[in-house]
């Protein structure tokens, strides 16, 4: 299958390749204004556009924190904030090395005739918006597809409609200069065993994969965002390890090795949890053509959140958070 040959090929490779460094992750600071709500509202913090502008601005500025990072997600809303002394956070991040990205889908909607199942919004102008990100200095994107796990689910139309969004989408990002991060969640939610998720993750991917390909995407330039293979949430826990071998397992099955890098969700893992398991993979002492590393938002941001509280003499302690956490 021919691969996408425009003019950008050659940059989202590299910057495909560069996002994937190992020993670096992709800070997910794309919250919506409505789920950034949550979290000020957790420390009894107004959701006002000052507030959101200055917790971002704590971790943009993070003395060490950017040095483990290659990318990080943003929010249309900070894609145009500024330092409070006039520095756009675009100019911070590229000084440090760090790539702007941008989340470009509008959430989720319920598939037609199919209860709790949903489909991913965004395609109106997505190809418009995406030039114009670009034009702003982000160099990839971010799109979210949500599957859950049931006694029928995830069905083949949830898959389907799935992974043709998300090959649709990493198609219209590569065309406008984005390197399109392929995020296909499958939730935790429910009762059933790591066999159950390892089964429904290799399924989604393999999806995934044949959508890609039929859409000309160019793998290269491409980063998938997975779960990691757990037990459902209701479920009892498993070490670190056995989480590790299921999803290394999965991946090898599923995703071709032209593909750079790999950056976990943290799927409302702790902050510990989640790095414990990403230390496990890379431990194991199988063939990973791909970089293994994180793209966590609320697992690397929660004790900062918390030790910050939305007051300002509390920023430099909170910093120090964030980059402990990093590191």
């Amino acid at each position: 299958m021919s691969a996408f040959v425009g003019k950008y090929a050659e940059e989202l490779i590299k910057n495909a390749k560069y996002i994937a460094t190992p020993g670096k992750g992709i800070l997910a600071a794309d919250e919506s204004t409505g789920t950034i709500g949550k979290r000020l509202s957790s420390i009894n913090v107004d959701n006002i556009e000052a507030n959101r502008q200055a917790l971002r601005e704590l971790l943009f500025t993070s003395p060490n924190a950017l040095t483990y990072l290659s990318g990080v997600i943003l929010f249309e809303e900070t894609l145009y904030q500024k330092t409070t002394d006039g520095k756009p956070f675009v100019e911070v991040l590229q000084e440090n090395n760090v790539v702007p990205g941008i989340k470009v889908d509008k959430g989720t909607v319920e598939l037609a005739g199919i209860k709790g199942e949903t489909t991913t919004q965004g395609f109106d102008s997505l190809g418009a918006r995406c030039a114009q990100y670009y034009k702003e200095g982000a160099r990839f994107a971010k799109w979210r597809a949500v599957l859950k796990i049931g006694p029928t689910e995830p069905s083949e139309l949830s898959i389907q409609q799935n992974a043709q969004g998300l090959a649709r989408y990493a198609i219209i990002c590569q065309e406008n200069g984005l390197v399109p991060i392929v995020e296909p969640e499958i939730l935790t939610d429910g009762n059933h065993d790591i066999k159950k998720c390892a089964a429904a993750t290799e399924t989604v991917l393999a999806a995934v994969y044949r959508a890609l390909n039929d859409h000309h995407v160019l793998l290269e330039g491409t980063l998938l965002k997975p779960n990691m293979v757990t037990p459902g949430s209701d479920s009892p826990k498993v070490a670190a390890e056995v989480i590790a071998e299921y999803t290394v397992t999965a991946l090898r099955r599923t995703v071709p090795p032209a593909v750079p890098g790999i950056v976990f969700l943290s799927g409302g893992q702790s902050e510990e949890e989640a790095t414990v398991n990403l230390n496990a993979m890379n431990k194991l002492e199988v063939l990973k053509p791909w970089t293994l590393s994180f793209s966590f938002g609320r697992a690397l941001q929660q004790s900062t959140l918390k030790t910050w509280g939305g007051k300002i003499e509390n920023v430099g302690k909170a910093q120090g958070i964030f980059d402990k956490v990093q590191s």
